[in-house]
């Protein structure tokens, strides 16, 4: 369907939506509430101490496990009894994980808890202890293979996004729930609206974007938090492996023991459907949520952080331009910590607008979120910008060009393409880093070349994906590339390669919403951990120089690669220099090849393509004019990467 259709199909769909979600907010109305001014804020008018907790199993249609009966799927859940008892249905937050039993959620690694009958008593994190009161039910779904459910792990494939999709379409009475994990009495969620948010952080956010993928009636919304969109961009760069395992290992660290026992197939078709190589198999298409970004009818509340080594960036911001192209609602909060839920860089801001954006779509209070500014930029640390759209519309891309200077691999980086025949060498260290080559971008090293502009005469910023393209000639028959944009100069930012990325969990609590003796609100403060650098990375891709092919190079022919850098919103302050930097093996962040190939860049073949905002003028703008002295320091960067566990959320590092 084209895109100008798709977009006048979606606007008729929003429009029956919103009514219907008007009819919703006015039946969920508390008492009294009909014929006074329509409700813009749900308030806690409901007992969570005597909430509904119970448990039901919702079958998935499928038999992942191979034991001859479809798998069922453990939906733990918590609800309103005051709504039930007066026969108002109520709407339904839902966070799937793989993570309730082995590893916890949240940054105090919360895990599930239950009576001696095997009722529920600790629902992790707050979305419970805040929402249930001002009327939501919350349901906390174990994905297949995981805790109380049956099935296999799959990372990511049909069995994991159908073990959500199943209980989305169970509240909206279209899949069985039953009582217990094998008996035959049936359980009905006659007591939900059908309208539902799903929301997580890292393999929960990513099982809500696979979910919405597949355009399931009912999901209204989702929130998904450094969340994945292409699981093979999770464990390659463009062909270049970023750990020394693959999805069998994280199937595997968490599953439960008797899933474990009963999934060795699932585990081998993982490990052959995912040869270490890189090469683009049907395993990893089916795994690829981007191709059906043009199905997904909910909104979508994203939030990544731009220096999250983990879920890189990358992934929010290809899916984030899929969603634009087939005009879905969006809202973005970009921060400059790593891996980290906003609960826990930006507390209350968050709690107040996810209670709103949840009132909006899953109520139907006309709140105006929707007409807000689309985006929240983190320009410092607690020091946050709006945007009415992002990237902002005056962001265009700008061809910047690296030349040869004085010295071996300490070059320019202008508008001006560089003569024919110039090249730069270096050769693949292993043993060097990002920040070892920043630290050294106006010496001559053997292991990098760096391509610098001029000082800046006013700021400078880019909003958006980038990507370096470059021409390469290889001396050995393999080689990685690594492509890093750096500001020059000094700054004070969020350490997010320390603990915490960017954090630091402090012993005061605060708590957000009601409390029962087995299941506390009250959760451990925050504040920012802040360093002060000399030069500030803020993007990065990693690529094979031959590709996805799974063949080796040819020594001495040239390669053109286009490397894809991860999405950023960064500002370089006049006085400060922007860099770029072409080497090898980023180490502890991408593995090395299996030769040493010394690498021949051809310059006029190579630019790098950066989202400015106000363009090619405005780059022009900031590089002319009289030379402002240099933004100088003595201090380095933050701490060198540590190697990252294959685990998108929990304890990685």
């Amino acid at each position: 369907m084209p895109k100008r259709a798709r977009r006048t199909r979606l606007t008729c769909r929003s429009l029956v939506a919103a009514a219907s979600a008007v009819l919703v907010a006015l039946t969920l109305a508390p008492t009294g509430a009909q014929g006074a001014t329509p409700a813009r804020e749900s308030t806690p008018v409901y007992s969570y101490d005597d909430a509904i907790r119970e448990s039901v199993w919702v079958d998935t249609r499928i038999d992942g496990d191979g034991d001859g009966r479809t798998d069922r799927v453990a939906v733990d859940i918590v609800r309103p009894r005051e709504a039930a008892q007066r026969g108002r249905r109520v709407p339904v937050i839902m966070d799937a994980s793989p993570y309730y039993a082995c590893c916890g959620r949240g940054n105090e690694s919360q895990r599930k808890t239950y009576d001696a009958d095997g009722r529920p008593v600790l629902f992790p994190l707050y979305y419970d202890n805040y929402f249930v009161p001002r009327g939501y039910a919350f349901v906390a779904v174990d994905l297949a293979g995981t805790n109380r459910s049956d099935g296999c792990v799959d990372v990511g494939g049909r069995s994991d996004v159908r073990s959500a999709k199943a209980v989305v379409d169970w509240l909206n009475g279209r899949a069985r729930g039953y009582t217990t994990r094998t008996g035959g009495e049936r359980s009905s969620a006659r007591w939900s609206t059908g309208a539902t948010g799903m929301i997580g952080k890292s393999y929960d956010g990513t099982v809500a974007n696979g979910v919405a993928a597949t355009g399931v009636r009912g999901l209204r919304t989702i929130v998904p938090i450094g969340a994945i969109s292409s699981w093979y961009d999770y464990y390659f760069a463009q062909g270049a492996p970023l750990y020394n395992s693959g999805p069998e290992w994280l199937s595997d660290y968490v599953e439960s023991p008797e899933a474990r026992e009963h999934c060795r197939a699932v585990q081998q078709r993982l490990v052959d459907g995912a040869p270490r190589s890189g090469e683009l198999t049907p395993l990893w298409a089916e795994r690829d949520y981007v191709p059906d970004a043009d199905r997904v009818t909910a909104s979508v509340f994203a939030v990544h952080g731009m220096q999250d080594l983990n879920v890189r960036s990358k992934h929010f911001g290809q899916w984030w331009d899929a969603l634009a192209e087939n005009g879905v609602e969006r809202k973005v909060w970009l921060s400059q910590t790593g891996h980290v839920d906003p609960f826990d860089f930006r507390r209350g801001a968050w709690v107040r607008t996810l209670h709103r954006w949840f009132d909006h779509y899953l109520l139907g209070y006309d709140n105006g979120i929707d007409r807000e500014p689309m985006a929240d930029i983190e320009r410092a640390p607690d020091r946050w910008t709006t945007d009415r759209h992002w990237p902002p519309r005056t962001a265009v891309t700008a061809a910047l060009h690296p030349e040869s200077g004085e010295r071996p691999g300490v070059g320019t980086l202008s508008l001006t393409p560089a003569q024919p025949g110039t090249v730069e060498t270096f050769t693949d260290d292993p043993r060097q880093d990002e920040t070892d080559w920043a630290a050294a971008i106006d010496t001559p090293t053997a292991a990098k070349a760096g391509f610098v502009t001029r000082p800046l005469g006013r700021d400078l910023r880019l909003s958006g994906s980038s990507r370096v393209t470059v021409t390469a000639t290889p001396s050995t028959t393999s080689a990685h590339l690594s492509a890093v944009l750096v500001d020059l100069g000094p700054d004070t930012i969020r350490d997010y390669a320390a603990p915490g990325e960017g954090i630091t969990t402090l012993t005061e609590r605060t708590c957000w919403g009601a409390s029962t003796t087995g299941d506390s609100s009250c959760f451990k403060e925050t504040e920012a951990r802040t360093t002060a650098v000399g030069h500030t990375l803020f993007s990065r891709g990693w690529a094979d120089l031959g590709g996805h092919r799974a063949e080796a190079l040819t020594p001495g022919r040239p390669y053109t690669v286009t490397v894809d850098l991860h999405a950023s919103d960064h500002v370089v302050p006049a006085g400060h220099r922007l860099a770029l930097i072409v080497a090898g093996t980023d180490r502890d962040l991408i593995d090395p090849p299996d030769t040493t190939p010394r690498i021949s860049l051809e310059l006029a073949r190579t630019a790098a393509e950066l989202p400015v905002v106000g363009g090619t003028q405005a780059f022009a703008r900031a590089v002319e004019g009289p030379v402002p002295a240099p933004a100088v320091s003595g201090l380095g960067g933050v701490a060198e990467p540590r190697p990252i566990r294959p685990i998108p959320g929990g304890s990685t590092r």
